[in-house]
Parts: C-alpha cells; structure tokens; sequence
C-alpha cells in the first residue's frame, strides 16, 4: 500500500483541516454502507471475529464471577473501536483505488506505518485502564471491597443513594475519557494508514477537526454511540452490521476532514 506524506506543517496554527457540514455524517454513513456492501464476505468476516472474541470474553466474565466488569469493557471497547476498525479502514482504501480486497489485513495494515500506530494504539490501551482504574476506585469508596457483591449489584448502584452517587461520578468520569479518546483518535488512525506522518501530529489534526467542526464531529459521535450501542444491546449480533458500517464511514470521514496531500 502506498502511502504519502502530509505535506503541511506541524505548528498548531497551520495544521490544515477541512470545514464540513453539520449533516455530513450522514454523508459517511451512506459512503460506509456502499463500502460494506461492496466489501461483501470481507467485511462480514471481520466483523465476526470480533464479535466471537467479544462474546469469549464476555463468557469468560460469567464463568469467573466478574460479570460486574461488562460495562467497564463495553466502555472500554468505545475507546479502543478506532484501532480495531483498522482493517475496515483499510478495505474502504482498496475500493477507493479500485484494488483487491484479498490482500486487506490487521497485519498488512499495520505495516503501512506499523511504529506510529502501534504507538497511537498502545495510547488508546493507557486511557482504557485508567477508565477501568478510576471506576475500581470509586467502586472501593462505595463498598467493602473492591468488588461489589454481584447479587443485589443492580439495586444497589441504581436504587441507593449512594448508588446514584457512583453512577454519576462513573458516568461523568466515562464521558470524559470517551470524548478525549474520540477527540485524539476520530481520524488518527486512518491518517496513519494511509499517510508517513507520526502519531503527535495525526493526533493533533484530529483534534482540530473536532474543533473546527463541533456540531457535525458531535452528530457523528452520538451516530457511533447509537448505532454500535444498538449493536451491543442484540448480545453482540447487530455488531455484525454496526462495526462494518461505522469503521466504513470513519475512513470517509478522515477523507472529507483531511485535505489531501499532493
């Protein structure tokens, strides 16, 4: 796979991004859903292998007592979703150069700039175990332990006061990581597969394209939570489609914010 570099500069105030409708999402999501069309077995295999490892795992919380970490991991699986759709980013490349898809992979992918992304990666896993870190803290601030008895879990943590107290926090702690995460990763990774750059600039073009354009990167958000959501809800088969479709349109999406480098 040919990649090329970005060409503009690395100064804050001279990082290029490209200004987009409010509606544009649904521009991506239409783009991504041609892609997966088009992709066929190869996108739906894709798809599958995660949804067989998310169900493993979810089977391995079950038999080890600690199904209480579902919703951490779900959360967590948000803010690892951009490095895990890297091999769909790489399909909707192929058909955009009218190239096979045979040849598409995790691993072939990686090797396009397999440092910075590895690095950009091993990023997203820091912010997942602080996520997880800082609700088992205030897990030990509610209860005994630092496992919460798993039994009368639900009625505590929603029917309590303290309860409710815990969910906010977790909740308020959880939006804040997922929307850093979203910010710094919305269209780093596919930068990284399609273009030699690094990952502090990537990350910093990715940034301003929130920024610069907060209502549609606020739509597309609440699209990926909604539609992944519901994917989630199905015990995991609507991923099928959902992953496919959102990790399509993220690759168009990095198209339309990115000015192209010539």
């Amino acid at each position: 796979m040919e990649t090329t570099a970005y060409t503009g500069s690395t100064r804050w105030p001279e990082l290029v991004v490209n200004k987009v409708s409010p509606t544009a999402p649904f521009a991506w999501l239409a783009k991504g859903w041609k892609d997966m069309r088009d992709a066929g077995w190869y996108s739906l295999r894709y798809a599958a292998v995660i949804v067989l490892i998310s169900g493993l795992m979810t089977l391995g919380l079950v038999v080890t007592d600690n199904l209480f970490l579902l919703t951490f991991l779900i959360s967590g699986f948000f803010l690892v979703a951009p490095v895990i759709g890297i091999g769909l980013y790489q399909m909707s490349a192929h058909l955009e150069r009218g190239e096979p898809l045979k040849a598409c992979s995790v691993l072939e992918a990686l090797k396009s700039n397999q440092g910075q992304i590895s690095m950009v990666t091993g990023g997203f896993f820091i912010i997942m175990q602080l996520w997880i870190s800082v609700n088992f803290v205030l897990f030990a601030l509610l209860y005994a332990g630092i496992s919460p008895p798993l039994e009368n879990f639900f009625s505590k943590l929603f029917l309590s006061e303290d309860g409710r107290v815990f969910a906010i926090a977790s909740v308020a702690v959880g939006f804040f990581f997922a929307w850093c995460a979203y910010a710094i990763s919305v269209v780093t990774v596919p930068m990284l597969l399609d273009r030699k750059v690094d990952g502090f600039t990537a990350i910093r073009i990715s940034i301003k394209a929130v920024l610069q354009n907060m209502p549609a990167m606020m739509l597309w958000a609440f699209l990926i939570v909604l539609i992944v959501g519901l994917g989630l809800l199905t015990f995991y088969v609507g991923l099928l489609v959902a992953l496919p479709l959102i990790g399509h349109g993220t690759w168009h999406a990095y198209r339309a914010l990115v000015p192209s480098a010539e």
